[in-house]
């Protein structure tokens, strides 16, 4: 473990699955393929997305989670 106590760790996975779940809902392509890490209740967004208003939208969506302190949202934005 990483210093974290077993609720932390149980707490931390659940709201990765809750916001991966919530990005998977939003219907657009690009935030399926979102990674999502979570620690101490700051969500960390990596990978690529198409826009920014797709950038803005996960982070929205993340930030909206029950549970969720912060949002990291390090998403790069690469148009195709």
């Amino acid at each position: 473990m990483t210093g974290e106590t077993a609720g932390q760790n149980i707490d931390d996975s659940a709201l990765t699955t809750s916001v991966k779940t919530s990005l998977a809902g939003e219907k657009l392509n690009t935030l399926t393929r979102v990674g999502v890490e979570t620690n101490n209740g700051i969500v960390y967004l990596t990978g690529e997305v198409e826009t920014a208003a797709e950038k803005s939208r996960a982070g929205t969506v993340a930030s909206q989670v029950k549970g969720v302190k912060q949002v990291v949202n390090n998403l790069q934005v690469i148009k195709r």
